[in-house]
C-alpha cells in the first residue's frame, strides 16, 4: 500500500483538517497539540516533522500582539479597572492566542510533507587536487 501514487493535497486545507498530509484520512494529531506517531490509514511516519517554535511565533504576531494591543488601548482610553479587564481583554487574549495553534502546527507540518522539507546539511567538496601554491 505504500508504494501506491497519492494525491497532491493542499497544506493548508490538511493543517486545518488536521488530516494526514498523504493520505487526507488519518489524524494527525493524538491531542490539542500532540502529534500522532503514524497515520492510522496509510501508515506515514510523523517522525519527520519538527514545526519547532512555528506555530507559536505564528500566534505571538498576529493573535498575541492585536490582543495586546486592544488591552492597552482600553487602559489608555479609558482607564477601566482590573475586572473589566478579566472580562474584556484576558478573553480577547485567549480566543485569538489558543485556537489558532493547532492549525497552524498542523500547516507546518503538512506543508513539510508536500514540500519535502528536511534538516539542512552541508555538502563536502569533492575531493580532487588541492589548492594550487
Amino acid at each position: 500500500m505504500h508504494d501506491r501514487e497519492w494525491p497532491k493535497l493542499s497544506p493548508f486545507e490538511c493543517g486545518v483538517k488536521g488530516c494526514c498530509p498523504r493520505c487526507g484520512q488519518g489524524r494527525l494529531f493524538n491531542g490539542f497539540l500532540t502529534l500522532a506517531p503514524r497515520c492510522e490509514v496509510c501508515g506515514l511516519d510523523y517522525s519527520f516533522a519538527d514545526p519547532a517554535d512555528g506555530p507559536a511565533f505564528f500566534v505571538i504576531c498576529f493573535g498575541c500582539v492585536p490582543s495586546v494591543l486592544f488591552g492597552l488601548w482600553l487602559e489608555v482610553a479609558f482607564q477601566v479597572p482590573y475586572w473589566v479587564h478579566l472580562f474584556t481583554t484576558l478573553p480577547v487574549m485567549l480566543a485569538t492566542c489558543i485556537p489558532p495553534l493547532r492549525p497552524l502546527k498542523g500547516w507546518l507540518v503538512a506543508s513539510q510533507y508536500y514540500y519535502k522539507a528536511e534538516e539542512g546539511r552541508l555538502v563536502e567538496a569533492p575531493a580532487g587536487p588541492g589548492p594550487r601554491a
